[in-house]
């Protein structure tokens, strides 16, 4: 039996309410050519073929392969109690707590979270999250573009380049100039970000590590920016933040990430949770939801909603941002990831996945026509050169169950041959040297 929700009489009632004689009218102002010519959509099926169906289909998918693909998304442990606590009803149906009188512990929830991530980047103020890295790093970009009123943009080339696609995709209709510094065979060209700085930049980009995989200490970067009022944006890896140099020791005013690695399993594009945290001169400009603890008249402590300013809020074209969403559940993930860890547990996972990278790194290195792409120091994730097209390495390697790693060629020319490899704590050594032997074979 089909779902109708209203009757013809009820139709027609609110057609006339709000002025028009059709639902057709409805959509007038949508020209024809920009309409949907058709709609696929197949017949029904009962409960029992469609899950039928589902199964085959992800039946298809190769779940057991070991994989050493990341450039911005990596497999890490997650501990049971993750799951556990965050199925919990209560927290699995929560949205946003526009009523702090009935939310109380929602908000808490967010407020603890928003804690632990400005502690984590060493920054001052958080918000409640995101969708995903990317569109942190844009929302970040269209704060300093708010906070400057200026319109040109220096970006690193050795930046995410999954990110400045979508960085271009959400600006094509902005009036805005991007200056991007290529990247020094795989490492950021600093001195090159520096010289492109003056007083019409309303942001310089950066990525620590970068996308090869490459450390860096912006410090002396985001200092020149801040000479001629310029906004720092990095964006992060959370898990290797326990051992590097945080943001906010850099001197950034806005620091972002994408919070995958925390307690969020990988899946087909998600969900994600885009971390956002900044300097107090820069919250004003902050998108999203931001929590703050209070006291009531009898001096109880109260959780709320400040410094609101998303659509929801009725503020249409003056909103701070209008593709912000709700990620409070991935949020929470994080939060019970990082208290289950801990500091010390958090740092023995970067460390281990830190290791790991680097015996893999060398175990590829003496294969005869493999060499380092990733110049000096380096996390858990580093490029490679192959005597071939990286495309050909992966596919023979991913028959036999074992995903190398991420194709440079994909988004940089000159690169084909270039191979970008991650190693987690869930790496083994015995993995390493079965990769590195497979490769070895696929080579010759």
């Amino acid at each position: 039996m089909p779902f109708v929700p209203h009757t013809e009489d009820e139709v027609r009632e609110m057609l006339a309410t709000i002025g028009v004689d059709s639902v057709e009218d409805l959509f007038a102002e949508i020209t024809r050519d920009m309409r949907p010519k058709s709609f696929d959509i197949p017949e029904g099926l009962s409960e029992m073929d469609v899950l039928s169906r589902l199964e085959g289909l992800a039946a298809k998918n190769a779940t057991n392969s070991v994989s050493f693909l990341g450039a911005g998304f990596y497999d890490h442990y997650i501990p049971a109690a993750v799951d556990a606590l965050t199925m919990r009803g209560e927290f699995y149906t929560a949205y946003t707590p526009y009523q702090p009188e009935a939310s109380q512990g929602t908000l808490q929830a967010i407020f603890e979270y928003q804690t632990a991530v400005t502690r984590l980047l060493g920054m001052e103020c958080a918000n409640a999250s995101v969708y995903d890295g990317g569109t942190a790093l844009y929302e970040a970009l269209m704060m300093a573009v708010r906070k400057t009123k200026r319109r040109k943009i220096v970006v690193s080339e050795a930046l995410n380049p999954i990110y400045r696609v979508m960085l271009g995709s959400y600006t094509s209709n902005l009036d805005l100039e991007f200056v991007t510094v290529p990247h020094k065979d795989g490492l950021t060209d600093i001195e090159g970000l520096k010289a492109a700085l003056d007083d019409s930049i309303a942001a310089v980009l950066v990525q620590n590590p970068n996308f090869f995989g490459s450390i860096n200490d912006f410090t002396e970067l985001f200092a020149a920016a801040k000479a001629v009022k310029a906004v720092s944006i990095v964006s992060a890896y959370p898990v290797l933040q326990t051992l590097l140099k945080t943001p906010g020791a850099m001197g950034a005013d806005i620091a972002v990430a994408e919070g995958q690695s925390l307690g969020l399993p990988l899946s087909f594009g998600g969900p994600y949770l885009g971390i956002m945290t900044c300097t107090k001169g820069m919250i004003r400009q902050m998108p999203g939801r931001i929590v703050g603890r209070t006291t009531d008249t009898e001096g109880r402590t109260g959780y709320v909603l400040t410094l609101q300013a998303r659509e929801q809020h009725i503020r249409r074209q003056k909103a701070t941002s209008n593709i912000c969403s709700n990620q409070s559940l991935c949020a929470l993930r994080a939060l019970v990831h990082m208290c289950a860890l801990g500091e010390l547990g958090l740092k023995r996972a970067a460390r281990v996945s830190v290791e790991r990278a680097h015996i893999c790194a060398e175990k590829l290195t003496a294969i005869p026509g493999v060499t380092m792409l990733t110049k000096g120091a380096f996390g858990n994730e580093f490029a490679v050169t192959l005597p071939v097209n990286a495309f050909e390495a992966i596919a023979k390697l991913s028959e036999r169950g074992y995903v190398p790693g991420f194709p440079l060629g994909r988004y940089f020319d000159g690169l084909e041959n270039g191979l970008l490899v991650a190693c987690t704590e869930k790496t083994s050594e015995e993995q390493i040297g079965i990769f590195a032997e497979m490769l070895r074979g696929a080579l010759k």
